[in-house]
């Protein structure tokens, strides 16, 4: 499919690798340009020669982030129900999804505008930092708060965008997103000595122009009339759909961020050494996740269009291709873990004890690629046909198996315990999961 603002009538069902790959790179090349946004605010504004805004603009971006993570569901499940509408050539409901997308965004970001001074408040008291950290951090969020409708609805509108399978188009937004806030930063801080409250400025420039771009390349929709098409808009229906798929996503992925959390605050009770080693460590997952991304995302725009055409042999196919392209790509990773893994850990921290420690752990990232592989591609898979009630449950009780492994494992093994309970909670996720696959296909 063209990279072409327009919106399709319909979409061609021959897969082939070519266009996995097409769907994919943009999207691995994107994530590729989130780390260095990171690195450059860290830099700017450590060139004030001060702690407390480095910790400041660090604490502020976690806050944030997390705060807005809560709206991630409208990536996914955006991209599972415009890819279902436009397999099945239903061009107004692509168009009237994107409106309701949008609307979504506008109520959550000014919810979050609204609130923000409890929601500040309650972040700081779960994580407490000095009262200089806190006021510029607090200085910095005030003002980056403003451009919350803007970064929600991109949320929104790269899910759009990559049910269409126009990658290119979410690789060129986040470009010009992290462009122009690199730029914006060197200025405000460099030039100007705006200091926290510069890096802000530039970032909430950045969202709000990134919306306002991905409005643009999304203005195919806005010449289908049903995109005001308020009937269909507000169709209950519809609605209830949309409601329920964003809630399953949304607990979903809250279990899996408190295996994550779970994981980090468990780690920090053996010790400074294996606390840093399992931060270091969780980079190569990071790194993994990072690049199977767009395979994953792949496979939820070609399964979600195939259920759409009612293919069943289109969205096995689909979900085949991607796989064997993580596969490959799983295999990369782990060739580059095995032979540079050392290298990387000694890029990462100048500390002996913990290069040494890190080395001993070094053999769960030759295996946490490999185990987790089936749960990144099932995600997708089930994400693209919107059997979220599916990933929630599965997420569930994959959750149960992890804690009881923690409390197997750690009394005996300590951190080697957490690690191997960490890696049966990937290979539960996609044991759970494939075992429901057979049922989604039936379905089609």
């Amino acid at each position: 499919m063209s990279d072409s603002a327009e919106i399709a009538p319909g979409v061609s069902s021959r897969l082939t690798h070519r266009r996995v790959l097409a769907i994919a790179l943009p999207i691995v090349l994107s994530n590729a340009t989130v780390p260095i946004l990171g690195a450059v605010d860290t830099g700017v504004v450590g060139q004030m020669g001060q702690a407390a805004p480095i910790g400041a603009v660090g604490v502020g971006a976690i806050i944030l982030t997390s705060i807005y993570w809560m709206f991630g569901f409208l990536r996914m499940g955006t991209t599972g129900l415009a890819s279902q509408a436009l397999g099945a050539g239903d061009r107004a409901e692509v168009a009237a999804l994107l409106t309701r997308v949008l609307m979504i965004a506008l109520a959550g970001g000014l919810a979050l505008i609204a609130l923000q001074w409890p929601l500040f408040a309650g972040a700081f008291r779960l994580s407490p930092a000095s009262d200089e950290v806190e006021t510029l951090a607090h200085q910095y969020m005030a003002i980056r708060i403003w451009s919350a409708p803007c970064a929600i609805a991109v949320f929104g509108i790269t899910g759009w965008l990559i049910a269409q399978e126009r990658t290119a188009a979410v690789l060129g937004l986040q470009l010009w997103m992290n462009g122009i806030n690199i730029l914006l930063d060197l200025w405000f801080v460099l030039d100007l000595g705006w200091g926290v409250p510069g890096v802000a400025v530039a970032t909430l420039i950045a969202e709000t122009s990134g919306a306002a771009l991905g409005l643009w390349l999304c203005r195919g929709a806005f010449r289908v009339p049903a995109w005001r098409d308020w009937a269909r808009v507000f169709d209950r229906a519809r609605l209830k759909n949309m409601a329920l798929v964003n809630t399953d996503i949304l607990l979903r992925s809250a279990m899996l961020q408190a295996m994550f959390v779970s994981f980090l605050l468990l780690g920090s009770e053996f010790g400074d050494v294996e606390l840093a080693v399992n931060q270091i460590l969780l980079q190569f997952l990071t790194i993994t996740a990072h690049a199977l991304d767009g395979f994953a995302f792949a496979a939820e725009a070609l399964v979600g269009q195939a259920l759409g055409r009612r293919d069943r042999a289109g969205l096995r196919r689909a979900a085949q291709l991607a796989s064997v392209w993580g596969l490959i790509i799983i295999g990369l990773l782990t060739l580059t873990f095995l032979l540079g893994g050392g290298q990387i850990i000694d890029w990462m921290t100048t500390a002996e004890p913990v290069r040494a420690a890190a080395r001993d752990f070094l053999p769960y990232m030759l295996l946490a690629p490999l185990a987790g592989l089936p749960a990144w591609m099932l995600d997708g898979i089930f994400i693209g046909a919107t059997r979220t009630r599916d990933m929630r449950n599965m997420m569930a009780l994959s959750l149960l198996i992890y804690g009881a492994a923690l409390w197997l494992l750690i009394p005996a093994f300590g951190n080697h315990g957490l690690w191997l309970a960490f890696l049966i909670s990937f290979i539960a996720r996609g044991v759970t999961l494939g075992a429901r696959y057979p049922a989604l296909e039936r379905a089609v």
